[in-house]
């Protein structure tokens, strides 16, 4: 029974060559498109293209109203809430309280 017997450098070299020269050919056999079709495709890509940028403009103007539409509400309730909050005293009136819870505290004492 004979061995095995391993291919040579030379041999391994003579059968890539071979390999690339049959793919090669494979693909030069491929008909080339035709100019119309090349422009029918890139006229699809490029409607393709404006849809998705449609898309993303309605996205952004969508994610845009909402956020206004919360920082008016959030405006609103700030308002609200100054509305209802105590009225500011005046300087005098806070001199007042002030002196008075001085007075409360020395009377304890």
């Amino acid at each position: 029974m004979k061995g095995f017997k391993e291919p040579s450098h030379q041999d391994r070299i003579a059968a890539a060559s071979k390999a690339k020269n049959k793919v090669l050919a494979k693909l030069k056999a491929v008909p080339k498109p035709d100019e119309a079709e090349l422009a029918a495709m890139a006229a699809r890509r490029e409607q393709r293209e404006a849809k998705a940028e449609a898309k993303r403009a309605a996205a952004r103007e969508a994610r845009l109203e909402k956020q206004r539409l919360a920082q008016e509400k959030r405006a609103a309730a700030k308002q609200e809430r100054a509305k209802t909050d105590a009225p500011k005293r005046s300087e005098a009136e806070l001199k007042a309280a002030r002196d008075a819870r001085y007075a409360a505290r020395k009377a304890r004492k």
